[in-house]
Order: structure tokens, then C-alpha cells, then sequence
């Protein structure tokens, strides 16, 4: 006979694990910030805080002094370590100068085109992604797998001026996959996945098939991790997460989504729907910056020079509304973007996002497109790192589905989205904590700093030529393809 007090402990232990997909995923995250603070130490100070609070928020991160960028911060050698190859002329992380601004000119050119074109290229790609997924019937998708064929094939595009190559969009998808899974801890780097799309631009760059001009300081080697970490990557990863973001808006909020689907071409309304998603949910949780100087301000202490300043988008974005916890693009029929606790793009003073102006263009094409086949469900939570890459359901607008179904499915949606949480929490804890470890062993910034000025010039005085390849740390190598010198 089981006594009654093994019965009562059976009973809670099976109610704990019952329940731990309501309350484990939570707990994990929570102890996973508590470790990567602890990794990381006491460098940064979080703003907005308490001293200096959110109506001074754009103000220091506008300020010049606010303007390092990798140098003499720990965390940016995890950041580099998430990005490698190539993150020491990725633009977000370069400093302040010649090379920054060339690099910089480089990426504004070839962005820039007329809106209608990048519309239609957006339009374009997002049919044939839909299309070449399409079964004719109810389909259950991750948005973010869903939408990241869209932006590999629209970014090669505005790279190569040619259609995209199914071996060049499995690449390009394989990489950024790898990337932003790394970033949200969910998977380890995986460096040969993002060596081959390496190879694959040096390839091209010999062939001289880039019709533009490349930032003439960097070395082949270079141009292509400069390729790599601002289209293939970051473009490539954000475009798809904001998609994901505002589908998956979409998807929770019917009332919203019909209104959409029913005025296609209301760019007001859709304005609003973007301007909100991206206060609730913005692309970046933090942006870290390594102060050069002195920041004085008026009534407040002074910031003194090499601190590490870590602007928290959410927090933030969450100052200065009613009820900024509630999903309600109507706050915006009001509000103006400019003047409101709202910088999804970051601030115009401090290296912006180069494709805050392309970026709303393309992705009112895309929503279109995907609201004129599907009407989108979803009943899975929504948080700003969607590290379940969104899951939702695409019912054929043209052939709606009975609710008994729709119901069904819901829930079936919903249950797997909450048993994954607790694996994936668990995952993201382990990986998490590794690759942060991994990154403080190998110190990539520190490393490359300890050997290069800003401008990326050995501190030996040796130099290596544009036309020459370079390894991941700038120093002279062999070409991937010949094993020679090039």
C-alpha cells in the first residue's frame, strides 16, 4: 500500500511537472540573465534607469561622446563572437572613422533606389517564397522560416542586380539561420555553415560579379565578410525577424489583420500596425556603447569617459504611453513617431539602422502579399526575441475554414508551442551560457584590439594590401578556393 504521504508527494511532483510549461520557460530565463550578468561582471550601465531616466534617454545616446563602439567593452566580445566571421568590419561594429564612413557610403548606396522598385522587388519575392510553399491547403509554419527565402532573394538582388540561385539562397538562409539561432541561444555556432557562404563570396568577388563599388580600403577577404555581415546576415536576420513580428501581431489581433487585408492600400493604418509592433517588440533588446569622453549633462552626474553605456530598446519603448503593455496601434492615429519614446531604427545621432527608410517600403509589400492569399492564427505567445520563430497557422483566405477545425487546430498549436518552451528553455540556458563563455576564453574584440588601431592597421606596421586576402583577424592568408596566395 502506498502511504498516504507518498501519495500526496507523487501527486505534487506530477502536478509540478504537469504545469512546468506555465512557469519553467520563465524561471529559466531569469536564471539565464542572472548567469550571463554574472559572466559578464559589472560592466555596463543600463539605461533608462532611475538617475538617468527616459527624458534623457535619446539625448546621452545622441551625444558624441557616446560613440565607441567595440573597443574597451567585454561584451563586445560576445557580440563579435555571435557575428564571426568577419565581425571586425561589420558596420555596427566598427569605430568612429575614415573606414567607418566608407563603409558606411557604401551601404547607404546600395540600399538607396526608388521606393516603387524596391516595392515591387519586396512583392516579387514575397509571391514566389508563398508560392513555391504553397499546399493548397492549411498550413502550420514558423513566420520567420517562412519570410527569410523572402529577404536572401531580395538582398542578393540589390547585391548582384540578377536573379537569386537556388545555391546562393540556401546558403545565404543556412547562414543567417545560424546567426540569429545563435544570438537567441537556441543552437551553438556552427562556423563551417557560415564559412561556405564565406567561399561563396570570394568566389564571386574574384569573378569580379559585384556590379558596385566595395569599400576600396577593405581586402578582398574583408569585402566579402563586409557582404556577409551587413546583407547576408543582419539585413537578412532582421528583415525576417520584423516580419515575424508583425505577422505574428497580426495573427493575434483578427480585428487588426482584417482591417489591413480590407484597405491594402491605407499606408496610414499600416503605418500605425508597424510604429506599434516595433515599440512592443523592437528588433534590438540592447545597443552597448563605450563612452570617449566625458558626458556632462545638465542636473544630473557626470558620465565619465570608458563607461559602457547599454541602451535598453524595450524599456524604453515602454515610457511615455498609456497602457504601454496593450497592443493598440490606434495610440498612433494621435502620436507622432518622432516625438514619441520610439527609435525601432535607433537614433539619427548614433549610427541608425542604414535601412530605416528601405525597411517599411518592403515590408508593407510583403504583409500585402501574404494577407491577399491567408488569413493568419495564431494563439502562441509573442515576445520580442520569438525565439519559437513564430508559429502560426495560414488558412486559404479563399476557402475559409470551418471553426470547429480552426479551433482544433489552435489548440494543437498551442500545446506545442508550450511543451517546446520548456526544451527550448533549457537549451537556451545551456548554449547560453557556453557560447558566453566561450566568448569571454577567446576574447575576439580584445584580441583583435591588442593587435589593430581602429582603423584596422596592425600595430606592427605590417600591411596588407586591398588586393590581397586577409584572415578573420586582418593578417595576410591563403585563398579558401586555390590555397594560394591571391
Amino acid at each position: 500500500m502506498v502511504s498516504r504521504t507518498t501519495a500526496v508527494t507523487l501527486a505534487a511532483g506530477g502536478a509540478l511537472l504537469l504545469s512546468s510549461p506555465a512557469w519553467l520557460p520563465g524561471k529559466v530565463v531569469a536564471l539565464r540573465t542572472k548567469v550571463f550578468a554574472r559572466v559578464n561582471g559589472d560592466e555596463g550601465m543600463l539605461l533608462p534607469n532611475a538617475t538617468f531616466g527616459p527624458d534623457r534617454f535619446e539625448e546621452i545616446y545622441g551625444h558624441p561622446a557616446a560613440g565607441g563602439r567595440s573597443k574597451g567593452a567585454a561584451l563586445s566580445d560576445l557580440f563579435w563572437y555571435w557575428l564571426a566571421p568577419g565581425a571586425d568590419v561589420h558596420q555596427e561594429h566598427l569605430e568612429a572613422g575614415p573606414r567607418y564612413d566608407e563603409v558606411a557610403r557604401r551601404t547607404l548606396a546600395l540600399l538607396s533606389g526608388p521606393s516603387a522598385e524596391l516595392y515591387e522587388a519586396a512583392a516579387r519575392h514575397t509571391r514566389r517564397a508563398l508560392e513555391a510553399a504553397a499546399t493548397g491547403g492549411v498550413r502550420a509554419v514558423r513566420l520567420r522560416d517562412l519570410m527569410m527565402p523572402v529577404w536572401a532573394e531580395f538582398f542578393y538582388g540589390l547585391v548582384f542586380q540578377e536573379p537569386c540561385p537556388a545555391e546562393a539562397r540556401r546558403l545565404i538562409v543556412a547562414h543567417a539561420e545560424d546567426v540569429v539561432n545563435a544570438l537567441k541561444c537556441t543552437r551553438p555556432r556552427h562556423m563551417r555553415r557560415r564559412n561556405r557562404l564565406t567561399r561563396y563570396l570570394l568566389r564571386r568577388l574574384a569573378a569580379g560579379d559585384v556590379p558596385h563599388a566595395l569599400p576600396a580600403g577593405l581586402t578582398r577577404r574583408q569585402q566579402a565578410y563586409y557582404l556577409q555581415g551587413t546583407f547576408f546576415n543582419t539585413a537578412v536576420v532582421q528583415m525576417s525577424e520584423a516580419m515575424a513580428h508583425l505577422l505574428l501581431a497580426l495573427a493575434r489581433h483578427p480585428q487588426v489583420q482584417e482591417r489591413v487585408a480590407a484597405t491594402p492600400d491605407d499606408d496610414r493604418y499600416l503605418t500605425q500596425v508597424m510604429n506599434e509592433t516595433f515599440r512592443l517588440y523592437p528588433l534590438f533588446g540592447v545597443a552597448h556603447r563605450i563612452t570617449t569622453a566625458d558626458i556632462a549633462l545638465d542636473g544630473l552626474p557626470t558620465i565619465p569617459a570608458g563607461s559602457v553605456l547599454t541602451f535598453s530598446y524595450p524599456d524604453y519603448h515602454a515610457t511615455g504611453y498609456s497602457h504601454p503593455e496593450r497592443f493598440d496601434p490606434g495610440r498612433w492615429a494621435t502620436l507622432s513617431a518622432k516625438n514619441a519614446h520610439h527609435i525601432p531604427f535607433g537614433v539619427a545621432a548614433n549610427r541608425p539602422c542604414p535601412a530605416w527608410r528601405l525597411a517599411p517600403v518592403v515590408m508593407r509589400a510583403a504583409t500585402r502579399e501574404v494577407l491577399a492569399r491567408y488569413v493568419l492564427d495564431s494563439p502562441v505567445s509573442h515576445t520580442r526575441s520569438i525565439p519559437h520563430r513564430a508559429p502560426c497557422l495560414l488558412l486559404p483566405r479563399d476557402r475559409p475554414v470551418p471553426d470547429r477545425l480552426r479551433r482544433l487546430l489552435r489548440t494543437a498549436l498551442a500545446v506545442r508551442d508550450r511543451a517546446e518552451d520548456v526544451g527550448r528553455s533549457l537549451l537556451q540556458l545551456l548554449f547560453g551560457t557556453w557560447m558566453v563563455l566561450d566568448a569571454r576564453r577567446t576574447r575576439p574584440a580584445a584580441t583583435y584590439f591588442a593587435r589593430h588601431d581602429t582603423e584596422g592597421r596592425p600595430l606592427d606596421g605590417t600591411h596588407v594590401s586591398p588586393g590581397r586576402t586577409a584572415g578573420p583577424e586582418g593578417t595576410t592568408g591563403t585563398c579558401p578556393r586555390t590555397g594560394h596566395s591571391s
